[in-house]
C-alpha cells in the first residue's frame, strides 16, 4: 500500500478514535436518541450527492436500523449513562468477534481455526474487561455498549448479505430509517417537552459535535475508507481498525483524565489480540498458499464494515 493511502488510513483511525470522546462531549443537555437522530439527519443532507445502492430500498433500510439507529442509539444511551468514552471505543470492538459468530450460523461461512481461537480469546478479553470496569462505569452502560457491538454486527452480517458494496452510499442511504423513528422513542422515553427544549436549545458545543460525527466520522471517514477498500484487498485495510481504541482510550486520558484499571488494560489487550486473530488470521493463511494479494476474500467474517 502506498505511503499516501497508509496515511489517509491512519488519519481515519484517528478521526474515528476521538469520535468517542467528542459524542461525550456533546450529549450535554441533550437525550441520546435525540442527538443521533440530529446525527443522521445532518448525514441525510448528503443524500442528493449520493448514488443510491444497487438493491431494494427496504433491506438497504433494514442496515440501517442495526448499522446505524442500533447501533448509535445503543452506544450513545451508553455513553450517557456513564460508559467512559474510552472504554466505549475498546469494548465497541467486539463487534470483529460476534461478526464471526453471527456470520457462521446465518451466512453458513466458515471460519478458520485461528478466527475460532480470536473469538476465545475475544470473549476472554471482554468479560475480564467486565470484571475490571471500575465501580465508576455502571453494569447498564457497559452491556448497552457490548449490545451497540453486537448490533454493528449484525449489521455487518446484513451488508455481506446484501451482496452490495458498502461505504458511503449504504450509510447516507440506510440513515433514512434513523431520524424519525428515534425522535418518536424520543418522545416516548423522554416526552415530548423534553425533546422539543432539546431541539430548540442546541448548543454551540452540541453543534460542534454532530458537524464532527456526522461530517468527518460518517462522510470523510467513508469516503477515505471505501477509496481505499476499492484500491486495496479488505485484508490490508481492515487491520487499521485496531488503531481505533488506543486513539480512543488516548484522546480520553488527554481530554477527561480518563485511566483505566489494570484488569480492564489486560482484558482490553486479550479483546485486541482476540480481534486482531479475527481480522489478520485469513491473511496469515494465505500467505504460505502465494494467494495474490488481489484475489484476497473480502467477505471473510473478520472484514468488518467500519464504524459510521
Amino acid at each position: 500500500m502506498p505511503l499516501r493511502d497508509v496515511l489517509s488510513a491512519v488519519l481515519v483511525m484517528v478521526i474515528w478514535g476521538m469520535n468517542f470522546v467528542v459524542i461525550d462531549r456533546g450529549l450535554e443537555g441533550v437525550p441520546p436518541l435525540v442527538f443521533v437522530a440530529v446525527r443522521f439527519a445532518v448525514v441525510l443532507l448528503a443524500l442528493p450527492f449520493v448514488a443510491r445502492p444497487q438493491a431494494p430500498l427496504s433491506r438497504v433500510l433494514t442496515v440501517g436500523v442495526f448499522m446505524s439507529l442500533g447501533q448509535f442509539g445503543l452506544l450513545y444511551t451508553a455513553l450517557a449513562v456513564g460508559m467512559p468514552p474510552g472504554l466505549a471505543s475498546l469494548v465497541l470492538q467486539a463487534q470483529a468477534v460476534i461478526t464471526v459468530v453471527l456470520a457462521a450460523l446465518v451466512l453458513g461461512e466458515r471460519p478458520l481455526r485461528v478466527q475460532l481461537l480470536g473469538v476465545g480469546v475475544g470473549v476472554l478479553g471482554l468479560g475480564v474487561v467486565a470484571l475490571g470496569r471500575g465501580g465508576s462505569v455502571p453494569a447498564v452502560a457497559a452491556v448497552l455498549c457490548v449490545l451497540a457491538a453486537a448490533s454493528w454486527a449484525t449489521g455487518n452480517v446484513l451488508v455481506r448479505r446484501l451482496g452490495v458494496p458498502g461505504g458511503l452510499g449504504l450509510t447516507v442511504w440506510s440513515a433514512l430509517v434513523v431520524p424519525l423513528p428515534l425522535l418518536a422513542l424520543a418522545c416516548a422515553v423522554d416526552g415530548p417537552a423534553e425533546v422539543g427544549r432539546a431541539l430548540t436549545h442546541l448548543s454551540l458545543v452540541n453543534w460542534a459535535s454532530t458537524a464532527y460525527t456526522a461530517v468527518l466520522a460518517s462522510l470523510v471517514g467513508y469516503g477515505i475508507w471505501n477509496r481505499l477498500l476499492h484500491r486495496h484487498p479488505a485484508s490490508e485495510v481492515a487491520p487499521f481498525t485496531l488503531l481505533v481504541p488506543p486513539v480512543g482510550m488516548l484522546t480520553a486520558w488527554l481530554a477527561d483524565g480518563e485511566v483505566p484499571t489494570a484488569l480492564a488494560l489486560l482484558g482490553g489487550a486479550a479483546l485486541i489480540a482476540g480481534v486482531a486473530l479475527v481480522t489478520l488470521g485469513p491473511r496469515i493463511r494465505r500467505r504460505p498458499a502465494a494467494v495474490p494479494s488481489a484475489a484476497a476474500d473480502t467477505s471473510s467474517p473478520g472484514a468488518s464494515t467500519p464504524p459510521a
